[in-house]
């Protein structure tokens, strides 16, 4: 691991480890490993601020339980990841964000999360799912019958779910983060529609703060897959709690839900183009925006306007929704194919996205893509399983 980010996170967090030092008492004993107080109270610390919904408590309790089962299995096995391989995947988290793991560091501290507790929270995660696949990936078969199967299931016919939402995001760069977080906590407890309009025409950043926040019907897989179940669990006039995202805080209202025949499958992946405009913030940036926006009708046509420029102003990515950064993929919610926005920024810079595809499983014929889903469900079951066997086995005090 280098040197510089685990060096900033002992200095960054020491006052918050000292401050806990007599928190490290055992709380729940699994066999013979223990989860102390302090691990129970940084676990919750970080599932708060990754905006997990539910009782934090519960869930820090239960996910540390999980996490002393599954190293059980895994030093059986006789399995562990090298310090160099956690440092590339604690990395790859952080960048998931769009943060590199030395500012990532710096949030954990800012909120009282030692460094240790995020690589921990990932060399868990990392350890189980790989040794998932080495004990049943060569007895998981996917046929093509299975394939077939599940592309009938997602085909045109299957029912879909529609969403009809209003949005809210506050921009909270750090010197405003405290007064955002605040005037979105104010925001959450509404239920009233047209309050809610309100409080969008008055802090919104987006456009759609000119019709009070109020977006159409909208697919609910458009959505990022970790915001689904938080949104299809509001009841009309309900607003999400706060979202943290990248420079800003969002926030959604229920305004309806129905079911609709023929509904596009789940997207298995989303191409989309990214084009940096110097002037986040500013007139002339914003007017840059806007003309473009007048010039471009496909993705390609991002190739000639960064002509001439450093490579680095244009990427085309193709990810899984769940690989795209969240205030990304709430953008891209929105947008058909060739639609572009220009409400995200990167240090001073505006991303102007534009949406080249869905790609889906019904409408690729994606037949390798399908038998990756398949194979990943049946390892999930598999792994819940196990650890629901490893739970009935092991005694658990506490």
């Amino acid at each position: 691991m280098r040197l510089a980010p685990l060096l900033l996170s002992i200095l960054l967090a020491l006052p918050a480890a000292i401050a806990s030092a007599q928190n490290f008492s055992p709380a729940i004993t699994v066999d013979n490993k223990v989860v102390t107080v302090f691990e129970l109270e940084q676990r919750r610390k970080l599932l708060e601020l990754f905006r997990t919904p539910g009782n934090l408590d519960e869930l820090a309790r239960e996910q540390l339980i999980d996490d002393r089962l599954k190293q059980i299995a895994l030093d059986r096995a006789g399995l562990s990841i090298t310090p160099e391989a956690l440092a590339n995947e604690v990395e790859a988290f952080a960048g998931r964000a769009n943060l590199t793991a030395e500012q990532f560091t710096t949030i954990l501290a800012q909120n009282g999360v030692a460094y240790e507790t995020l690589e921990e929270f990932v060399r868990m995660g990392v350890s189980w799912r790989d040794y998932i696949r080495s004990r049943y990936g060569n007895s998981v078969t996917i046929t093509a019958a299975d394939i077939d199967r599940a592309l009938g299931q997602s085909g045109a016919g299957a029912d879909g779910i529609e969403v009809l939402l209003s949005e809210i995001i506050i921009p909270a760069p750090p010197p405003q983060a405290a007064r955002a977080n605040a005037l979105a906590s104010q925001i959450a407890q509404t239920t009233s529609e047209a309050q809610f309009s309100s409080f969008a025409r008055q802090h919104s950043a987006l456009p759609s703060r000119n019709n009070g926040g109020r977006l159409g019907w909208l697919p609910i897989s458009n959505y990022p897959p970790q915001l689904q179940g938080l949104l299809l669990g509001l009841s009309p006039g309900e607003v999400t709690a706060p979202i943290g995202i990248t420079g800003g805080v969002a926030l959604f209202q229920m305004r309806g839900v129905r079911e609709v025949a023929s509904a596009p499958s789940a997207p298995t992946s989303i191409e989309y183009a990214a084009y940096y405009i110097p002037g986040a913030g500013t007139d002339a940036g914003r007017a840059a925006a806007a003309r473009l926006a007048l010039d471009v009708d496909v993705c390609d046509d991002l190739y000639g306007a960064a002509q001439g420029q450093a490579p680095e102003v244009l990427e085309r990515n193709e990810r899984a929704p769940s690989e795209i950064p969240q205030d990304i993929a709430l953008e891209l919610a929105r947008l058909d194919r060739g639609e572009v926005s220009y409400n995200v920024t990167r240090g001073n810079n505006i991303v102007f996205l534009m949406l080249c595809n869905r790609q889906s499983s019904e409408d690729t014929g994606d037949r390798t893509a399908v038998a990756e889903q398949l194979r990943s469900q049946r390892l999930a079951g598999l792994a819940n399983a196990l650890l629901e066997e490893l739970r009935s086995s092991a005694n658990i005090n506490g």
